[in-house]
């Protein structure tokens, strides 16, 4: 918790909260004052770049690696603000071009051609945009209730310019009246009980507010042409799979699973569970898969 004002607005533009020194150092890239942490999980032939939701860090993956850690490499990604990468003010927002630098120089260092993708929630912009930046490059897409796809309504509101913006940059300061109207949503039933303990989760402290706030507003320019994304997936044959929660209040079914009936090489595996646990029932999933062959 920032000791003063002052901390608090230096926050708003400044380095991960969340990041703590003395944990266990792991590999990073560079790019113009920016880092990005990743963790390498798996030895198999196969390489799969694979970006976390909002809320996590790259150790989200670890339990893919009694599922896909035979038959691939996996690199997974700490977002900025998440884990121990950090996005420096002069970079927000965030460009498409420096997410590719920073993916084109971590493939020059360990010297990959192509690679497969995974994306789960927030971490469904990052492969996207890989998809719409190195098509040729990429051999498989899992996508995981990706973000990106299907734009939420909140989504929008928080990351419009003006007015809006600076009210939601005071529900970090200041976030009673925010929790005052969810008790109220909540009586009448308008938002989905899940939504409502997402949102208290997500919002339940400063640093926690801090970070859904920059990460909204330093994410605001990955958005994509879905019709373009598709041509690009359907060019290059790219095999997609969308694994999708039932439940999933957050990344609705109805919402995104009309993408994967665009694909030419497109499979839609829907769990019954919701959006909190399904990156976790995923690799579950794929590890029974793997020990019935």
């Amino acid at each position: 918790m920032p000791n003063n004002a002052g901390e608090l607005i230096a926050l708003l533009h400044g380095a991960n909260p969340f990041h703590h020194p003395n944990l266990p150092q792991v590999p990073y890239i560079i790019e113009d004052k920016s880092k990005l942490h990743y963790r390498v999980i798996g030895r198999g032939s196969k390489v799969l770049l694979a970006f976390h939701g909002y809320g996590q860090s790259s150790a989200y993956y670890l339990p893919m690696e009694r599922a896909l850690g035979q038959d691939y490499t996996i690199y997974a990604f700490d977002l900025f603000f998440h884990g121990g990468s950090s996005l420096h003010k002069q970079n927000m927002p965030l460009s498409k071009e420096l997410l590719v630098s920073f993916v084109r120089h971590f493939l020059d260092k360990h010297q990959i051609d192509r690679f497969s993708l995974m994306g789960f929630s927030m971490g469904g912009k990052f492969a996207l945009t890989l998809v719409e930046r190195m098509p040729k490059r990429i051999e498989e897409l899992f996508l995981i209730a990706p973000d990106g796809i299907k734009t939420s309504f909140w989504y929008n509101i928080a990351t419009y310019p003006g007015w809006l913006q600076q009210l939601f940059k005071r529900t970090v300061l200041k976030p009673a009246p925010f929790f005052k109207l969810l008790q109220v949503l909540h009586k009448y039933n308008v938002v989905h009980k899940s939504l409502i303990r997402f949102a208290h989760f997500q919002m339940d402290s400063t640093p926690k507010r801090l970070r859904i706030y920059r990460s909204w507003i330093s994410f605001r320019e990955l958005n994509f042409d879905i019709r373009h994304i598709v041509s690009l997936l359907n060019k290059h044959q790219v095999p997609v799979t969308m694994f999708l929660g039932e439940y999933d209040q957050i990344i609705s079914p109805k919402r995104v699973g009309v993408f994967v009936e665009a694909l030419d090489k497109g499979e839609l595996v829907l769990l019954k569970t919701g959006h909190s646990y399904l990156l976790q029932d995923v690799a579950d999933l794929l590890h029974r898969k793997r020990m019935a062959l």
